[in-house]
């Protein structure tokens, strides 16, 4: 694994974000991996870029999953404090935001 693109703080996760992921046999450690290194999942171009320059202005940045079982998870590591820290990140559905 490379360097992570950014801090994720605490990391937590609803418990039907849990199930769903169980059920399409997916590990929440496997996308969040995906999420630190930049690899945001089905986003458009639009959200890409408001990623790219989280990553420069401490702004929210968010991730989407498609799993195999048609359903989506979201990621979302929330925007930096005013001491520059990223406190943290959560692992949901999008009906639940």
């Amino acid at each position: 694994m490379s360097t992570p693109l950014f801090t994720l703080g605490q990391v937590v996760a609803t418990p039907a974000c849990l199930r769903v992921l169980a059920a399409a046999g997916v590990s929440p450690l496997e996308l969040l991996e995906k999420h630190i290194q930049g690899e945001w999942g089905d986003l458009g171009p639009q959200d890409y870029a408001a990623n790219t320059r989280a990553l420069k202005d401490g702004s929210r940045i968010m991730s989407a999953y498609s799993l195999g079982n048609s359903q989506r998870v979201w990621i979302i590591t929330e925007a930096q404090d005013d001491k520059g820290v990223r406190n943290s990140t959560c692992l949901l559905l999008p009906g639940e935001y």
